[in-house]
């Protein structure tokens, strides 16, 4: 493990993830708000989050805009509206800092998708975080040009959807994640996951696709650089992201 990204999900870190590429090169950050963490945020100074956003993504620090997104069980203490308003902006700003999005979505990809219809993906890209969808639901974001990563579930003994899902993204389109702290992949089920995992994740990947483990391997080192070129001079970077950043 050479690289890897590990993406903010509240205003409260970003100062102190920023400052941890110095410390070590192999850390790259990412910035942006994520839904299941707006009940905590005063609605009134979104605004001013924002605003914040903006102005840390201009120090060219962070190499990608999230992790954010829609949260469908969030929508109980906060509205889809709100949401929505909150990823929009997310959207604009990764345009602006020509980065690509980490996007996180929890039973919610119909608004999703309707988003989708009216929001211009970011040029650099846009990846699905813990991508959780259908098959189905693959090819219609892949019709919008999104990537997609997977994490601890596709090696469960019991996982059906999620391979249906794997099978179904171009290799081209394929990246693999940690989630680190949460989804270890098996053996490690149910305990703290940490990128180490990645090469048992990337093993089950190529088991649910059918592939020979290096072909699957070789792709995910291509597209996380293609992704994220920032990874471009290491000789072996994985995306590994941590929710609790």
């Amino acid at each position: 493990m050479t690289g890897m990204i590990v993406p903010a999900v509240a205003p409260s870190t970003w100062e102190a993830l920023l400052e941890w590429p110095a410390r070590d090169a192999r850390v790259q950050v990412g910035l942006g708000i994520h839904p299941q963490f707006l009940p905590e945020l005063d609605e009134r100074d979104d605004e001013k989050h924002l605003a914040l956003l903006d102005a840390l993504l201009s120090r060219g620090t962070a190499i990608a805009v999230g992790e954010c997104g829609l949260d469908g069980p969030t929508k109980e203490s906060v509205s889809m509206e709100r949401q929505v308003r909150i990823v929009r902006a997310h959207f604009a700003l990764a345009r602006k800092h020509r980065l690509p999005m980490l996007m996180h979505c929890l039973r919610a990809h119909p608004e999703l998708l309707e988003l989708l219809k009216t929001e211009p993906l970011p040029e650099a890209g846009l990846l699905m975080h813990s991508y959780s969808g259908s098959a189905d639901l693959t090819k219609k974001y892949v019709k919008y040009g999104c990537h997609f990563s997977f994490a601890g579930p596709v090696s469960f003994a019991e996982a059906r959807r999620p391979i249906d899902a794997l099978k179904s993204v171009p290799l081209e389109r394929l990246l693999a994640e940690t989630d680190a702290p949460d989804q270890a992949p098996h053996p490690h089920r149910g305990r703290r996951s940490e990128p180490a995992f990645l090469p048992l994740i990337i093993e089950a990947m190529a088991r649910g696709r059918g592939e020979p483990l290096e072909v699957t391997r070789d792709a995910m080192l291509a597209n996380t650089k293609r992704l994220f070129p920032v990874f471009q001079g290491t000789q072996d970077a994985f995306m590994a992201s941590n929710s609790r950043a």
